[in-house]
This record gives C-alpha cells, sequence and structure tokens, in this order.
C-alpha cells in the first residue's frame, strides 16, 4: 500500500493525551459540555466520562466509545460507528464537534466519524438527558468532540505535538501534526491529520470494502481585542474517500433483500467522496459582572451515496446530498449576589436538505437514469431560549433548568410520481424540557448525587419526508406530522476521587413516550414490500445500572468497567429493538509520562438473547457472548534530537484471535461483519 504524504504527514497530540493510555474515567477533569461552560465533572450531577485517544488508537472518533460503561457503537462498516448511550441510538443523542451539533438525517454513516482521531483532544459524554442545555435529541445524552484550543501566554510561545502509527490488521497508516502558538494578544491552532486504512483481517480472512481514505484540517484562532473581550474563529474540513458500507449489503430475492430484482445481485451502499466543512466566529465578553459567549457557524455535511451491484458491476442508484446548517447560539454565566451561578442563553439553528436521487430501474437493462428524489426542499429548524441556575443550601449543591423550544419542519415536495406530496408537509412545535439534579457530599472525596429531567426528540427530515425501501424488509413511508418524542428520566449514582483512585456508579430509568417508529400497515408497496407508516407509538422504558473503578494497587493501576440494561417496547409487549448487550471490562497497568509503561485488559460482553421479534420482522437475531484481550507497552523518552518529550508505543488486539461481531453490526441475520482479528499497531509521538 502506498503512503500518501498529503494524508499523512499529520496531527494532533495534545498535552499527555498520546503519551499515556486511554482515560474513560476522570473525575479530576473539568468539562464545558454538562453546563455550557468549564465545571467539574465531581459536581455534577449526572454520569460522565472524559475519553482521551492513545498513540495507538485506530478509526474514527466514534469507535472510542466501544466498550466504555453504558455506551456502545452501532457500525455498518469499518468507518461508521455511530455512538449509542444508555440503549439510546443516534437519533437520540446530540453529537456535537467544539460544542457545535453535527446531527444530520444521513440513512448510511456515523456522524460521529467526520473527525479524524489525530487532531482530537478529547472526547466528553454526558449520559442522561440534556435537553436543557442542548435541545432536540438530547434524550440518550450528549457526544461532544473536542480539538486543542488557542490560548493566550505572557510571553510568545511556539511549539507543537506529532504523531505517526502502523497497524497490520488493516494495513493502515496514519499521522498527524499540531502547531499552536501563542502571545498576550493572540493565539492559534493548526491541525492536520490523514488515515489509510485498507481491508481489515477478521478470523474469516480479508473482509473486503472495509479500507477508507481521509484526511482533516483544523484552524482555530483568537485575538484579544480589548480586555477580557476575545474574537474566536474555527474552520474544520474533514474528507472521506472510498467508503463502503458492508453492513448495507442485500442480494436481490433472497432475505433481506426484499424489493430489489434479483438480476442485480449483491447491493451495497458506498460513498465515493463525502465531506464536513465548518466555519464558526465567536465573541466573549464582559456584561454585567459575568460573561457573554456568542457563536454563529455554517455546517455542512455533503455525501456522495451510491448502491453499486456486484452483478452490473456498476451503480444501480447515485444519490448527491448536503445538508447544510447555520445557527447561532449565545450564553451569559455570572453569579449573582445571593450565591447563585446563573446561565441564561438563546440557540438557534436551521437545517437544508435536498437530496438529487437517481436510480436505473428499467429490468433487465438498468440504464434508464430516471430521476427520483425523496423529497425537495426539506428543512428543519429550531430556537430555544434557556435558563439553568446553580445553588446550595447548606451543603447540598442544586443545579435546576428550564428550556422552552420551538421546531418546525417543512419541504416542497414529498415522494415522486403520482404518489408525491405538495401539502401538509409543514408542521411546528412547541417544547418544554427541564432538569432539577442535586449534589451531597458524603465525605470529602465521596459525592452522593441524583437527577431528574424531561428531554424530548423532534422527528429528523427521514423520519418526515422519506419514503424508500430499508435493511428490514419493509417500505417505509414517512410522515411529516409526527409529534416529538418526549422523555422522562431519573438516576442516582455516586462519585469518588481520591488521588488515582476513582469511581463512578449510576443506576437509571428512562420512559420515552410517543416513540417513533415504523407500524406495520398490512399493506404491500407496488414492489411488493410490506409498508410500515412512520408513528408515534407507544412509551419505551430502559432502566439499567453501570459502574467505572480506577484504584492504585502498589505501582499499579487497575480498572474497570460494568454496564447492565434493559428496554422494553410496550406497544408490542417486547424487548426493545436493538438494545447493547451487558458486558465487563478489567485492566490493569502501570502508568508513566517516563519510562515504562503497560496496560492489559479482557472486556467480557454477555450474549444477547433479549431481542425483538414483532417489531423487526424477525430481522434481529441473537449474538453470542464473547472475551476478546488486549495489551500495550510502551517507552517515554525524555528531551532528545530537539523534542521536549517522545514516546513509543505498541498495541496487540484481539490477542486470541475471537471470531465475533458486536451485536450492533448492521447486516443481514447472520451474515453480519466479523470484528477485526489478531492485529499489531506500533505508534511513534513527540512533543517540541
Amino acid at each position: 500500500m502506498s503512503f500518501p504524504l498529503t494524508r499523512l504527514t499529520l496531527a494532533c497530540l495534545t498535552g499527555l493525551s498520546f503519551l499515556t493510555h486511554a482515560s474513560e474515567l476522570r473525575l479530576d477533569d473539568s468539562v464545558v459540555t454538562a453546563r455550557g461552560y468549564v465545571s467539574d465533572s465531581f459536581a455534577t450531577p449526572q454520569a460522565i466520562s472524559v475519553i482521551k485517544p492513545q498513540a495507538t488508537s485506530q478509526g474514527p472518533a466514534g469507535s472510542l466509545l466501544r466498550g466504555q460503561p453504558a455506551m456502545a457503537v452501532q457500525s455498518d462498516g469499518a468507518w461508521g460507528q455511530n455512538p449509542v448511550l444508555r440503549g439510546l441510538k443516534r437519533e437520540s443523542v446530540v453529537v456535537m464537534v467544539d460544542g457545535i451539533r453535527v446531527n444530520s438525517a444521513q440513512p448510511q454513516g456515523a456522524l460521529a466519524s467526520f473527525l479524524d482521531l489525530g487532531i482530537l483532544e478529547r472526547v466528553e459524554v454526558v449520559k442522561g438527558p440534556s435537553s436543557v442545555m442542548h435541545g432536540s435529541g438530547a434524550m440518550g445524552g450528549v457526544v461532544n468532540v473536542l480539538t486543542p484550543e488557542p490560548r493566550f501566554t505572557e510571553q510568545s510561545e511556539m511549539g507543537g505535538r506529532f504523531g505517526a502509527s502502523a497497524s497490520s490488521v488493516d494495513h493502515g497508516y496514519s499521522s498527524a501534526l499540531l502547531l499552536q502558538g501563542s502571545n498576550a494578544e493572540q493565539g492559534f491552532v493548526l491541525g492536520l491529520a490523514g488515515r489509510d486504512i485498507g481491508n481489515y483481517k477478521s478470523p474469516n480472512g480479508r473482509e473486503k470494502k472495509t479500507g477508507y481514505e481521509s484526511d482533516t484540517l483544523l484552524v482555530k484562532y483568537q485575538h484579544k481585542i480589548a480586555n477580557d473581550y476575545v474574537l474566536r474563529m474555527n474552520v474544520q474540513r474533514h474528507n472521506d474517500e472510498d467508503v463502503w458500507y458492508p453492513g448495507s449489503a442485500r442480494t436481490g430475492g433472497k432475505p433481506g433483500g426484499a424489493g430489489l430484482p434479483p438480476p442485480l445481485g449483491k447491493v451495497t451502499i458506498h460513498s465515493p467522496k463525502q465531506h464536513r466543512e465548518l466555519y464558526a466566529l465567536g465573541l466573549d465578553a464582559p456584561l454585567l459582572g459575568g460573561t457573554l459567549s456568542t457563536d454563529v457557524y455554517r455546517q455542512e455535511v455533503y455525501r456522495e451515496i451510491r448502491a453499486y451491484s456486484e452483478k452490473l458491476q456498476r451503480n444501480y442508484v447515485r444519490n448527491d446530498v448536503s445538508f447544510i446548517t447555520h445557527g447561532l447560539r449565545s450564553q451569559w454565566n455570572g453569579a449573582l449576589n445571593d450565591g447563585h451561578w446563573l446561565t441564561l442563553g438563546v440557540d438557534g439553528w436551521k437545517m437544508t436538505g435536498d437530496p438529487e436521487r437517481y436510480m436505473n430501474n428499467n429490468p433487465p437493462f438498468f440504464n434508464n437514469n430516471m430521476r427520483n428524489d425523496p423529497f425537495k426542499d426539506g428543512e428543519l429548524s429550531s430556537v430555544g431560549l434557556f435558563v439553568q441556575d446553580e445553588f446550595s443550601i447548606g451543603s447540598t449543591q442544586l443545579t435546576a433548568g428550564l428550556r422552552y423550544d420551538h421546531t418546525q419542519g417543512d419541504a416542497k415536495v414529498k415522494g415522486v410520481g403520482a404518489t408525491a406530496q405538495t401539502s401538509g408537509l409543514s408542521s411546528s412545535d412547541n417544547n418544554l424540557s427541564w432538569s432539577l439534579g442535586a449534589v451531597q457530599p458524603l465525605t470529602d472525596t465521596v459525592n452522593l448525587y441524583a437527577n431528574i429531567g424531561q428531554a424530548y426528540r423532534a422527528p429528523d427530515l427521514r423520519e418526515r419526508f422519506e419514503d424508500s425501501a430499508r435493511g428490514d424488509g419493509y417500505y417505509h413511508v414517512g410522515n411529516p406530522q409526527l409529534d416529538p418524542e418526549r422523555s422522562s428520566s431519573a438516576e442516582i449514582g455516586l462519585k469518588s476521587r481520591d488521588g488515582l483512585q476513582a469511581f463512578q456508579l449510576a443506576a437509571f430509568y428512562t420512559r420515552i413516550d410517543d416513540f417513533i417508529a415504523g407500524r406495520d400497515t398490512g399493506r404491500l408497496y407496488v414492489n411488493g414490500l410490506p409498508i410500515k407508516q412512520t408513528e408515534n407509538l407507544s412509551k419505551v422504558v430502559i432502566y439499567g445500572v453501570e459502574a467505572n473503578l480506577e484504584i492504585p494497587i502498589s505501582v499499579f493501576v487497575a480498572d474497570a468497567g460494568f454496564t447492565w440494561m434493559r428496554g422494553i417496547n410496550k406497544q408490542d409487549n417486547e424487548p426493545l429493538y436493538q438494545m447493547p448487550a451487558n458486558e465487563l471490562r478489567l485492566g490493569i497497568g502501570q502508568p508513566a509520562e517516563r519510562g515504562f509503561t503497560w496496560h492489559t485488559g479482557v472486556r467480557a460482553v454477555a450474549k444477547q438473547d433479549r431481542i425483538a421479534k414483532r417489531f423487526s420482522n424477525d430481522s434481529e437475531d441473537e449474538t453470542a457472548g464473547f472475551i476478546t484481550a488486549d495489551a500495550r507497552i510502551g517507552y517515554g523518552f525524555g528531551a532528545m534530537a530537539g523534542l521536549t518529550s517522545s514516546h513509543i508505543d505498541l498495541q496487540l488486539s484481539n490477542l486470541t484471535n475471537k471470531k465475533y461481531h458486536e451485536h450492533l453490526t448492521d447486516g443481514i441475520s447472520g451474515q453480519e461483519l466479523k470484528a477485526p482479528g489478531r492485529g499489531v499497531t506500533v505508534a511513534f509521538s513527540g512533543a517540541f
């Protein structure tokens, strides 16, 4: 495989994040996602995880969530990695990059994958209802992918980080470069990252269509235009090429391929090119004894979506689509005289999409190239006002929040031909979200916390306007008049930190009313597929327990993570569709900034036999349990060859070459893509 310098000169190592092992639990970290400003996660009444990449981390940013407590990944290939929080999938999880939401209505591919690990500083995950701060979709929680921030320094400074790695299982190469400069009035961050990933090898052999190429550019700048007035700029561009989604593969005339003409053979979705672009401007200004932060942005997620016929050796469907979002967020934080800390804000965005789809639907030639747009000029907008108050009663710290949102969806045309709809497409909703949390110190190092709240999710463009066949064997019909989903949640937990020792334990319960899903109508579409109408169903319930632990044992540090969850579909009185399996993680290692470092661990995932039958039309199958083992060794050098520090790491993955797939791997029942087998990754990183 070639080593293209345009993609592999690159990246981003910040602080010690690439010089130590990944951090799943860091209760002493300050986080920005939970409250919209820098705050202490230890004093926040929600379960929070801060995850930092390793030098040997491979794959898209979303892959970091796999194996973490109450987190999972729904995947349709090596690139597509969708976050799942407490059993709720991407529709019910807000995915952000640097605090700006990325969510858009896309059938294949993961939104958390539109950023390379090379320029990533950390991922903050806030679990549980978060609509007060983040609006629609934050029922399962929020995943905020953060890149390094510029800073000011009294003296002029210049430095940076770099990293490069190679992996055997996919013949992959990645590299990254980060440059940082600062003085008393200006600061900048420039990041470049790239990957060239080949088809990976599983215990079944080399898995086709699992490779891809990507590159990322990051430019951040801040300027102090006056005392306490700071102007900020953030520009990002991420490109992917030759991305395939093996989980989408269906064969005409065979199980799972209903509706596909048999002469097409196996049909697989892929994206020859796709990109995400972000342009954001911000201003921080003093106001009324506090700080007013305002950001405006434009973000575009563009994808070329193709349905490739293996028999025809060409594309059967071509679809080019851009989802463009314009947004504004303005938030004031300040202390009041009576000990209250107040947050007031307004948050508004508008997303538009206009898919351009062509289909070859004239058997046996399949060459008529007919225009067949699922909808035209679709748009979804939201405007919200929110307030959050933090105060104390005795030793108990309380956080109370309230938010009002107005959401609206519309399209010019839904469907094509005689069934096209041009009226009744507009709808709007008013939504109220609230939360109440309490933190009670039990000792200097242990906090008890609890929270209750309500969140909501407005239906996306696909659920409102798209009519199409899907992999569950149904033809789905969108519904422009859907009501928002509403969740009611409760959580109670413990957090502790004492030097290197830390733990987090939480029990949670979530009920979702007006759950959006497809209902079998008993009718058939013209291609013979049964029709599901997207509707609001009755409630679903999810409850569970999660735990995380790090504890020093002599010169070593042991870590553990645990997840147990149950999901119930009350409409069909059966287990909830696509619930992650329960799992346990155990590890031990010896971290060090300099000298020898190592870590080894096992991940045990239980059999998932609680599956949906009626809801899924028997398309969900049981998955066997599995145990995988990994190990990592490294050595940290001091200053050498002009570097202030450097590190070499060796990662050994899936040591037993276990044959398995995650329960949330897309694909025809029994034919899901197997996970990568035994592999070795070597990485070198440094700072200057």
